[in-house]
């Protein structure tokens, strides 16, 4: 499993751009998962339907199958938040897993950075940033690293397919 991470400030573009690299990917052959990070509560369970009761009711786990997908809960209960390797030993193998978020995380990332937000670059604080993929001027990028554009989804690909570990 090759694993790279699409970090950067909210609002960069990190999810629309993954929701194209997805079949750009698979049109190659390849297979891919997802991980995300949230900084929020997320709930991906309704309140009154069986499997939400079942964790409100004080289980660690509820695993819940159908004949289309399958879907497992985790209740941390007030135990540490997982660190990004023992999540990736959650997922099945594919040839890709692009992690969305997990900025401090030490693992190679591409970082999206949209111009408009006017934040500041993650490089060169974040060594784990092997490229840019950015709307911004080139001019007004860090100089030294490999860059594609935000529209330019085989780009993006390439370097997905040159650094991802």
């Amino acid at each position: 499993m090759r694993v790279i991470g699409l970090s950067g400030w909210s609002g960069a573009g990190k999810t629309t751009l993954i929701v194209k690299l997805i079949p750009a990917l698979v049109a190659r052959g390849f297979s891919v998962s997802t991980l995300k990070h949230a900084h929020h509560a997320f709930d991906i369970d309704k309140p009154g339907k069986d499997s939400y009761q079942h964790r409100e009711a004080g289980a660690t786990e509820v695993l819940v199958a159908s004949a289309n997908r399958w879907a497992l809960m985790h209740e941390l209960r007030g135990a540490p938040e997982p660190r990004l390797e023992d999540l990736l030993a959650h997922l099945a193998a594919v040839d890709f897993v692009l992690v969305e978020g997990f900025k401090a995380a030490a693992f190679p990332k591409l970082e999206i950075y949209r111009a408009a937000n006017g934040k500041s670059f993650l490089f060169p604080e974040d060594k784990d940033v092997k490229a840019i993929v950015t709307d911004a001027d080139p001019a007004g990028l860090p100089p030294g690293l490999p860059r594609a554009h935000l529209d330019d989804t085989q780009a993006v690909v390439e370097l997905i397919l040159k650094f991802a570990a």
